[in-house]
């Protein structure tokens, strides 16, 4: 990377201690604001906000999960034993422990029927109640009935309905897991997650490659988006989203999945909310994260003025609030902690983490970037460029499509998978699955530019003012083709699993190593193969000195080299009757199970314009062939 001149480090700090003054105070705000709870006699129902589901599942053990709109007391679990009937009461029991969610709210374009919410103007906190309860002692390889309570302040009782629970698998034991990505809301998820349960029946875990929702602080696009599409209500089959098709309405329910399946999901884009600003509409906010550097060199311009007392957990929440976050994902789920590879500062996470599930050893990576728009005008502040009215005042410019994890030889995360490649449980395991968000194989849009840092050129004129600011992506510099894959790859990991581009489609490598994307839920933007073209930057830019190579930003294709695989048992057909080795539909819709007794992976479709067809298993293979 090319180092910045010394002018241009003098406009850069000149135009961040202009704003300092203008943004002092929200930016003296260490927390978010403290959230007055409304009156629990008012606020809500004595309700449940979402159906139990389950997290982190342990040898005889597994974390029951709910929410609710009030803080209340006496949140418990109960169950029972495996040959208990539902309807039979249930002997054992444990507290939940209870959260408040830090950061959920909604705003103007928050689409709820809530009486607290109602015509919104700006974005305002919603107080949510997380409960966390471990169920114990549970028999291997055994399912027993389970039910959650919370009572409100008035003494009335909330209750589930009855599902069933089962601790960690045991080596051996034959696995069903769903495979899906990217739901963000999405108008097929509903019917996709309906035909999930009729065709599988009960899945034993959900592994989820990121994208959860849409923009993770608004809550009801967790648990209560008034179209039908929530996230929590989706994978219960608690919803009724009506999908309008050649002139008809069919309503989907969605599926009973995650009340009986552990769900393991990861950090995508759109679980990372960018700078905090209290009432800044929600999606303005998502899109504004910066790189952690830039809060950092923010922070340090005015140290003084924004922590005087020097607190060291005041600077830390200061630079998080200017730059990015994944609080309200992080506070939402449990999952395996990681001891972070770091000698100077000890830290745990699971933004990345390992776990063994039965025959399964499951890879969980954190690597995705911010998504910018491709558009080259001069009012974009884009992933190849900064917003012309923004040239004069850094504080607003983007940073192109930076990276939020560092996963480049040598980072942190990349230690921790080096360690984690060469563990006992890693080697024995029968199965290897890696699962993230970002696509190192894909005929999709989001491959370009290349997963690197971005490298900033600075435009002149003949007077020395700065006309442009333009990001290159060298392929060459690609952090997973170049460092990521290799590793992978040496390391025998039989199936790389991840979204982000909204298909279906799939590759194998030399070494064996398969490669799935199925994220095809809705609003799809298409599979660039053969004439089909992606929008990339070209070659030259009028008055720019900075110029785009072609190789940098492939069209067409895999750009990390792959040829797709055509499904093996029913592939789509183009118009001249040519197998298609994707699915790229805003109508069809496609999931995909992996099955461990037989060590394969399925993939079915469900054409939604034909309400009444069949789910049509359309490729299957079987991983260490």
């Amino acid at each position: 990377m090319r180092r910045m001149r010394r002018e241009d480090w003098t406009l850069l700090t000149a135009g961040l201690l202009v704003v300092l003054a203008a943004i002092l105070l929200i930016a003296l705000e260490p927390r978010l604001p403290t959230v007055d709870s409304p009156s629990e006699a008012t606020a809500v129902p004595t309700q449940l906000l979402s159906d139990p589901f389950l997290q982190y599942p342990t040898p005889g053990a597994v974390r029951v999960v709910w929410f609710t709109e009030f803080e209340g007391q006496d949140h418990q679990v109960k169950w029972g034993s495996p040959a208990q009937q539902p309807s039979a009461s249930l002997p054992n029991q444990a507290a939940a422990t209870t959260t408040q969610l830090p950061r959920t709210r909604e705003d103007a374009q928050s689409r709820l029927d809530h009486p607290n919410f109602a015509d919104l103007k700006q974005t305002v906190p919603r107080p949510i109640w997380r409960h966390e309860a471990l169920v114990t002692g549970l028999p291997p390889g055994q399912r027993v009935p389970y039910q959650v309570t919370s009572t409100a302040a008035d003494g009335t009782t909330a209750a589930s309905r009855v599902f069933t629970l089962t601790g960690a698998p045991i080596a051996g034991q034959p696995l069903k897991v769903l495979l899906t990505s990217d739901h963000q809301n999405m108008p097929m998820v509903a019917a996709n997650l309906q035909k999930v349960e009729e065709t599988l029946g009960q899945v034993d875990a959900v592994f989820f490659a990121g994208d959860l929702v849409n923009i993770p602080d608004r809550a009801s696009e967790w648990f209560d988006d008034s179209r039908g599409c929530g996230f929590f209500p989706c994978l219960q089959g608690n919803t009724r989203y009506g999908l309008e098709r050649n002139g008809r309405t069919v309503n989907y329910r969605g599926g009973e999945i995650i009340q009986h399946a552990p769900l393991f999901p990861i950090l995508g884009n759109h679980e990372v909310m960018g700078r905090f600003a209290a009432t800044t509409p929600l999606k303005d906010q998502f899109g504004n994260p910066v790189p952690r550097p830039v809060a950092v060199g923010l922070y340090e311009a005015n140290a003084d003025l924004y922590n005087p007392s020097g607190d060291p957990a005041l600077r830390r929440q200061w630079i998080i609030n200017n730059s990015f976050n994944s609080d309200t994902y992080e506070a939402l789920f449990s999952l395996p902690v990681t001891q972070v590879p770091n000698p100077d500062r000890p830290e745990t996470t699971s933004r990345y983490y390992a776990i063994t599930l039965g025959d399964i050893r499951l890879v969980s990576l954190y690597v995705t970037q911010i998504w910018r728009s491709y558009d080259l005008d001069a009012a974009t502040r884009g992933r190849y460029q900064e917003r012309e009215a923004d040239l004069g005042t850094p504080q607003n410019w983007g940073h192109g499509q930076h990276i939020f994890e560092p996963i480049e030889r040598g980072s942190l995360q990349y230690q921790w998978l080096e360690q984690e490649l060469a563990s006992e449980a890693f080697r024995q395991a029968k199965y290897k699955v890696v699962m993230m968000h970002h696509p190192p194989h894909t005929l999709g849009d989001n491959i370009v530019p290349p997963f690197t840092t971005p490298v900033p050129h600075y435009d002149r004129d003949g007077q020395g003012q700065l006309t442009a600011v333009r990001y290159q992506y060298p392929r060459a510099q690609d952090h997973i083709a170049r460092d990521l894959v290799p590793l992978l790859e040496q390391a025998g990991v039989d199936l790389v699993f991840y979204g982000h581009s909204h298909l279906w489609n799939r590759f194998v490598s030399s070494r064996g190593t398969h490669y799935l994307e199925t994220s095809n839920v809705g609003n799809s933007y298409g599979a660039f193969w053969k004439d089909a073209a992606r929008p990339v930057p070209p070659e030259t830019i009028a008055g720019s000195m900075v110029t785009y190579s072609p190789s940098d930003y492939a069209a067409q294709g895999d750009p990390n080299g792959l040829e797709p695989v055509v499904p093996t048992l029913a592939p789509l057909l183009d118009d001249s009757g040519q197998p298609l080795p994707y699915i790229a539909s805003n109508d069809i819709t496609a999931f995909s199970v992996f099955e461990t007794e037989t060590g394969t992976v399925s993939s079915y479709y469900f054409d939604t314009r034909r309400p009444e067809s069949a789910v049509v298993k359309f490729d299957e293979f079987t991983l260490g062939k």
